[in-house]
This record gives structure tokens, sequence and C-alpha cells, in this order.
């Protein structure tokens, strides 16, 4: 008899492993503040709701990540979420896994296909927003008076061209502000710095700074400061609301940053991934909104 019991756990151990949900999840690079959060988000999402994750970093490598969809593809993964390295590249993963019958979920950076096809989903936040808002609130800075400098991200990502597009077009309807420079520092805090440096020494007048990110704003931040200039006597604007991004807002170095719900857009993605394993109906897009972070609001975001 106890034989015939432990067998028969054992057998029920073995039933319950092979019916686990196993997630497969690629991020474009683990070495990024906001894409932490939303790996942080995922892992927890999934561990809350008893699902298997496989994570894979594809350290901005888009034909490593690509390798990795494929290999998961193999695996036979129930579902795959994608922080897609290269926004163009989306197409030929969609193309892989619809192929393979299996659900995919984008998460936080919009894929370039012209329409995601049924079991395939996005869930992030409209780009067109967060330039936007940011903008808006360092025309009010500047008193709509001013030049401007515009820090780009990774120009193959299609949420910068909307980021970046945002601000021309509030600044283009402001007479009294303009771009006078406009560059990429790839998302990152260092090479913002460099770039800002080399903008300070050009001698060029710079009344704001519009950043896609606030890694990159933080830089900007961290040379003036090593250029003997007061970040204060400009207006600097980021987006995400970063830890980091926050800490600035609130030491007064940063005039406003946008709230991206990294916590959400984590959630949203594994909860979507569940959906379309069980057949359920999922929009092609979830929006998880913007919302704009200045010092009068700061309190309601220092604890998300």
């Amino acid at each position: 008899m106890k034989r015939l019991i432990l067998a028969l756990l054992a057998t029920a151990a073995l039933t319950g492993a092979a019916s686990a949900t196993t997630i497969g999840v690629t991020i474009g690079k683990f070495d990024d503040n906001f894409l932490t959060s939303v790996r942080t988000a995922i892992s927890a999402e999934a561990k809350d709701k008893g699902v298997s994750l496989q994570v894979e970093d594809a350290n901005d490598d888009t034909g490593k990540q690509i390798s990795q969809i494929q290999n998961f593809i193999a695996q036979h993964v129930d579902a795959i979420i994608v922080n897609p390295v290269d926004t163009s590249a989306t197409p030929k993963m969609t193309q892989l896994a619809v192929a393979a019958k299996i659900p995919l979920v984008y998460v936080n950076r919009k894929p370039e296909d012209k329409q995601l096809p049924p079991g395939v989903a996005f869930v992030g936040s409209d780009e067109k927003v967060s330039g936007t808002l940011e903008a808006e609130e360092l025309a009010k800075c500047l008193n709509g008076k001013g030049n401007i400098v515009i820090i780009e991200g990774q120009l193959s990502n299609i949420g910068v061209l909307d980021r970046t597009a945002d601000v021309e077009a509030v600044v283009a309807r402001t007479p009294g502000l303009k771009v006078v420079q406009k560059q990429t520092a790839d998302w990152d805090r260092n090479k913002a710095i460099d770039l800002m440096n080399n903008w300070i020494t050009t001698g060029d007048k710079i009344d704001g700074v519009a950043a896609n990110n606030d890694e990159m704003a933080v830089g900007a931040i961290l040379a003036l400061k090593q250029a003997g200039r007061d970040p204060k006597s400009m207006c600097i604007g980021g987006i995400d609301a970063t830890a980091d991004g926050l800490a600035e807002v609130q030491n007064g170095n940063l005039y406003v940053t946008v709230f991206q719900n990294a916590k959400g857009q984590g959630k949203g993605a594994v909860d979507a991934a569940l959906s379309l394993i069980k057949g359920d109906k999922v929009p092609s897009i979830v929006d998880v909104p913007f919302e704009k972070v200045t010092k009068a609001n700061l309190k309601d975001y220092l604890a998300k």
C-alpha cells in the first residue's frame, strides 16, 4: 500500500510539472533601469499566477533575440513575451510565433507590424502622448521662448521617433521655441554625458533639454554639473519616471518626467499571455497610460 501511495504521488507530481504553464521572455537589454522594472514586474506576476518563466537577455542584439525566440519555439513554451531590441524586426518575430501557433505578447516597445494577427498583442503606452506631455511642460518652464536640444534613444526604435516627433510638434506650434541640436545617446546615461559636454563646448545657447528617457536626462544634468553649471538654470525633461529621474525632480534639477508604468506593463504582459493561452480574446493593443510628473505631484509617484 505504501508503495502504491508513493507511486501515485510521483505520478501526480509529474503530471503537475507537465501541465505547468511556461512563458519564454526575451528582454532587449537587462542593463536598463526601466526595463529592469518591467522584468521585475513580469517575474512578480508570474510568481503570483504560478507560471514558470524562462527569461533571456538579448543584450541589444536583434539576431540574438530572434535566436532566443526560435529556442523558445523549439522548447514548446506556452507563450512568448518580447521586449524588442529593434522594433523594425518584429514582423519576423510575429511570423515565427504565428507559424508555431504560440501566443506572442510584445511589451513596452510597440511592434512595427502593420497589423497584429490573432494570438498576438502589444502591452505598452502610447509614445505620442509621452513626448507631448514632456514638451508642453518644458514650454511652460521656458515661458514659450528659448533653444531646445533633443537627446534621442536608439533610432531603430519606433518609440524614439514618436517621442522626438512629438517634441518637435510642440516646438513647431510655439513660435518662441527652437530645436538647435538633436542627436542620439542610445538610451545611455554615459553617452548622454558625452553628448551634452560636446554641445556645451560648442558654445550654442541652450535653454532646455528634452531627453527621450530619464537616463539620458540624468546624463545631461551630470554633464552640466561637471561643466560648473547649475542644472536648475535650464529646463530639463525626461520620460519614464525612474527612481533616479524622480530623485532629480525632487532636487529641482529635472523639471518634468513622464510616468511610464513599468509594473502595469509587466503585469499586463503576463496577464495578456495567459489569456491568449486560454484562447480568450485580447485586444491587439493594451494601453497603459502615460502620466505627467512635476514637483507639484511628485509625492504621488515616489511610492510607485
